[in-house]
C-alpha cells in the first residue's frame, strides 16, 4: 500500500498537468475561431499556473534513486575554527532544520555533542517523502567568512564545518550486519534529561568493526530505543558505503572524513565585507544569505539536482 500511495504521488500530479494542458489548448482554439481576444489575459495566468506547477514536479523526476524517497539522517561536524567553528556548526546546523519544518518533514534530534560557542557535532533524523533525494546534495564542507563575534579585535575570520546526509533504510532493503562485526558500548547520557540520563548508562555507541563506521544515540531515556535507533543509522550509513564501493566512488563517500579546512569546501557563505552564498558546483548564488540561514535553500539544491542529472550523478 505504501508503494501504491508512493506510485499515485507521482503520478497524479502529471495527470493532472496533462488535462491543464490540454484544456489550455482547447481554449486557445476556441478562442482563434472565433477571433475572441478577450480571454487572453485568463490563458496567460492559467500557463503561468501550469508552468510552475511542472517545475516543481520536474524535481521529483531527477531524484530517481533506490532511496531518494526515504526519510534521511543529517550530521553537521565542527572542523578548523575552533569557537567560531562550533557557533558556524550551531548556525548551519539551525539551517536545515529550519529547511525541513518549512518542507513539513519531521524531526527528531538522535545525537548532539554541545562546545563552547555551539555545537561539536549534533545528527538528526529527518522524516518526509525525499527528504534524502532533496537534502543529498548537502553532503560536503560548508565554509563561512565574516568578523567574528567572538574576536575582542573584530578581524575577520573563516570558519569550516561539515554536513554528512544518508538515507533510512526500510525494511525492503536488506543490510546484513554480522554480530561478530559489531562492538556495542553503554555510557551515561549528557545534556538535558533529568536525573534518569545522567545515572543511567543509557546512551548507546555502535561501531561496525570492518569499517569502522561509530554511531552513537544518546536521545531516549531507555536504552532499548538508542539502541534501535542506532541500529538504525548503522544499517543507513552501511547501506550508503557498499553503495558508493559498488560503484567506485569512495572519494564521495570520503567526504566525511575529509579535513574540515580550506580547499574542500563546497559552498561558501560570507557576511562580511559583502553578503554571498556560493555553490562551487553549480556557480550559484544569492546575495540575501539571512534568508538562506533561514532555511531558504531551495534554489541550491534544484540547481544541483539538474546538475548532477546533466552529468549523469542523480
Amino acid at each position: 500500500m505504501g508503494e501504491l500511495k508512493a506510485l499515485k504521488s507521482r503520478y497524479e500530479p502529471w495527470k493532472a498537468l496533462k488535462a491543464g494542458a490540454d484544456d489550455v489548448q482547447t481554449l486557445l482554439e476556441l478562442a482563434a475561431e472565433a477571433g475572441d481576444e478577450s480571454e487572453a489575459a485568463g490563458i496567460a495566468e492559467t500557463l503561468r499556473e501550469l508552468s510552475a506547477r511542472y517545475e516543481k514536479q520536474e524535481i521529483f523526476e531527477l531524484m530517481p534513486g533506490e532511496v531518494d524517497k526515504n526519510g534521511c539522517f543529517l550530521t553537521i561536524h565542527a572542523g578548523a575554527g575552533g569557537t567560531e567553528a562550533c557557533d558556524w556548526s550551531h548556525m548551519l546546523y539551525r539551517m536545515y532544520l529550519r529547511w525541513a519544518e518549512r518542507k513539513g518533514f519531521a524531526l527528531e534530534e538522535v545525537d548532539r555533542l554541545e562546545a563552547e560557542g555551539g555545537i561539536k557535532s549534533a545528527t538528526c533524523r529527518i522524516g518526509g517523502d525525499y527528504a534524502y533525494g532533496y537534502l543529498k546534495s548537502e553532503s560536503g564542507v560548508h565554509r563561512l567568512v565574516r568578523i567574528s563575534p567572538f574576536d575582542a579585535n573584530a578581524r575577520r575570520h573563516t570558519s569550516f564545518a561539515s554536513c554528512y546526509v544518508f538515507p533510512v533504510i526500510d525494511d525492503t532493503i536488506e543490510v546484513e550486519i554480522r554480530s561478530e562485526d559489531l562492538r556495542v558500548d553503554t555510557y551515561r547520557s549528557g545534556g538535558a534529561g533529568g536525573q534518569h540520563v545522567n545515572k543511567t548508562d543509557s546512551a548507546v555507541r555502535c561501531t561496525h568493526l570492518p569499517t569502522g563506521i561509530v554511531v552513537a544515540c544518546q536521545s531516549e531515556r531507555s536504552q532499548t530505543m538508542n539502541r534501535a535507533t542506532a541500529m538504525s543509522m548503522l544499517k543507513a550509513r552501511l547501506y550508503e558505503y557498499y553503495r558508493l564501493e559498488k560503484e567506485k566512488d569512495n572519494a564521495r563517500f570520503a567526504q566525511e572524513k575529509k579535513d574540515i579546512s580550506f580547499g574542500s569546501q563546497i559552498r561558501s557563505y560570507v557576511f562580511q565585507p559583502y553578503t554571498l552564498v556560493k555553490d562551487y558546483r553549480t556557480k550559484t548564488e544569492m546575495g540575501n544569505i539571512q534568508a538562506v540561514m533561514d532555511g531558504e535553500i531551495d534554489t541550491f539544491i534544484e540547481d544541483y539536482l539538474r546538475f548532477a542529472w546533466t552529468q549523469g550523478e542523480a
